[in-house]
């Protein structure tokens, strides 16, 4: 068994991936060194081109913290660094998925409903704010929308069996992750059953997330079975020179009438079948009426972009409305534009806390902006507390999340990590008045490289399920204080400082 494990990662798709960027990169070395006399020649010109590199990258649009990342090892390294940035850090989206992406936002936007009725409805100034700036970004506010919170990944899962066994017409599926095993076999299973009947099954995958999970082309096999499907940005070593703007969403719409979100993929961790890094906390939430157009959009949108398609969404339209005591508001990020919409959300929030700000993220590698918002909102008597996870899926990603802890922690922000295992929760829960819950992570790629969703609530009874979840969570955690801060610290080398240097450094890139 252990040699088939072996083998299976030997010849899978990501190891191969790696060993060809890695040849990849090795050529170009080799390349450019192999010159002879004419590698002085060579050298001067790289250093020149390097500097006009670092004032390509000084003027552009990009975070100070993400142009430092690049700026140093490009002068220190100009080969290696100038490679790598052109491999992973110097292009956008491919020009084609973005024209596509953009055309398909720009069709789209007359079918959005006016927010004006909605908004009255929330009263304060603060949260009229908060709301009307996603308005602009064109994501309306909903009401008619009931939602529904599930605190953990496998009671969510169970209901979104249940909705798709009920699907009559079509059921849209977008998801950074899938692999074989429990979950996504129960889910396939349905997904045929209800093609063979006519429901039209659409599902579309991140090629890099799900990269060692599903073979190559897995589109394929998927269409074989009579299912619509896609990747999403498929990566060909040697061809694709973009690995990063992955699409993070994870989106599930049944019938126009249904809809679910939340910080779960389709693999077996998600649901704790099986266990990788402890207990897997993890959240699900259903909306059901008028809020459900939202997420619709978003996955046509990609979809289309995807597919070439332009199909009129009209038939796909929410045909019940739900009286519920809050509103709700669904929105998408993307790396097209330099809005940083799901950055803003959060800061908007911090920064009009009042009483109290939550937040539960399995990362937290935050810029110079979103730190000092946590740390004034302390300072300034607002109760900030963040919970991380207790065990990494990730190592070195895990020890520069707590290299943020001592900043935060001076200011009176309170941390506490989850004990029982990986929390991969990504909530916000301020004052009583809102709460966000969706798929973006407290970190670079979720914050400025990804294609992220998730929805704002204002009042309702998800917005009291989300804080007591927190709580409940908080007391399953570790609280960390400054004492086990500095006792980490003394303990430290001299090796170790300068690892967590590195790290802080390249915190952009990770």
């Amino acid at each position: 068994m252990k040699l088939k494990k072996l083998l299976n990662r030997i010849f899978g798709r990501l190891f191969i991936f790696g060993i060809a960027i890695l040849a990849q990169v090795a050529w170009l070395l080799y390349s450019l060194y192999s010159l002879g006399d004419a590698s002085k020649v060579v050298n001067i010109f790289l250093t020149l081109l390097s500097l006009l590199v670092v004032i390509y990258i000084i003027n552009g649009r990009s975070k100070p913290e993400v142009k430092l990342a690049w700026i140093v090892p490009i002068l220190v390294f100009p080969i290696l660094g100038g490679v790598l940035f052109l491999i992973s850090g110097g292009k956008g989206p491919k020009r084609k998925l973005a024209r596509t992406i953009a055309q398909q936002h720009d069709r789209f936007v007359r079918l959005l409903p006016d927010s004006q009725m909605a908004l009255e409805q929330l009263k304060e100034p603060e949260l009229i704010g908060q709301s009307r700036y996603l308005v602009r970004q064109d994501f309306p506010l909903y009401t008619g929308t009931r939602s529904e919170y599930y605190p953990i990944g496998e009671e969510g899962f169970a209901v979104l069996i249940e909705e798709l066994e009920k699907a009559e017409k079509f059921i849209f599926m977008e998801y950074f992750i899938i692999q074989p095993g429990q979950m996504w076999d129960t889910i396939l299973e349905i997904l045929v059953r209800k093609a063979k009947q006519g429901v039209d099954v659409r599902v579309l995958y991140d090629d890099v997330g799900s990269v060692g999970k599903v073979p190559y082309r897995y589109w394929r096999k998927l269409e074989s079975m009579g299912l619509q499907a896609a990747t999403f940005n498929p990566f060909i070593p040697f061809y694709s020179t973009v690995m990063n703007n992955r699409d993070h969403r994870k989106i599930t719409v049944i019938d126009g009438n249904v809809a679910f979100t939340g910080g779960i993929n389709f693999a077996d961790e998600y649901i704790n079948v099986i266990e990788r890094f402890g207990h897997w906390k993890d959240n699900v939430i259903k909306l059901t009426g008028d809020g459900v157009w939202g997420l619709t959009l978003l996955f046509l949108e990609q979809w289309n972009a995807v597919r070439s398609g332009n199909e009129d969404p009209e038939q796909y339209r929410p045909t019940v409305s739900v009286q519920d005591n809050g509103a709700v508001q669904p929105y998408g990020d993307t790396p097209l534009d330099e809005e940083y919409l799901g950055e803003n959300v959060y800061l908007n929030i911090i920064n009009n806390a009042k009483r109290y700000v939550y937040f539960m993220t399995p990362y937290l590698i935050i810029d110079s902006e979103i730190q000092t918002a946590l740390c004034l909102a302390a300072k300034r008597g607002v109760d900030v507390r963040i919970i991380t996870p207790g065990i990494p899926d990730k190592k070195m990603v895990w020890d520069l999340t707590r290299s943020y802890y001592p900043e935060l922690l001076a200011a009176g922000v309170h941390i506490y990590e989850y004990t029982p295992g990986f929390l991969h929760s990504k909530v916000c829960v301020c004052d009583d008045a809102l709460t966000v819950v969706g798929t973006i992570n407290l970190d670079y790629r979720s914050l400025y490289l990804h294609f992220e969703n998730a929805c704002l609530f204002f009042g309702g009874n998800i917005v009291k399920q989300v804080k007591a979840d927190f709580l409940d969570t908080q007391m399953r955690s570790g609280r960390i204080r400054m004492a086990d801060v500095e006792k980490r610290t003394r303990a430290r080398t001299l090796i170790h400082e300068v690892y967590y240097a590195i790290l802080r450094l390249i915190a952009p890139l990770l």
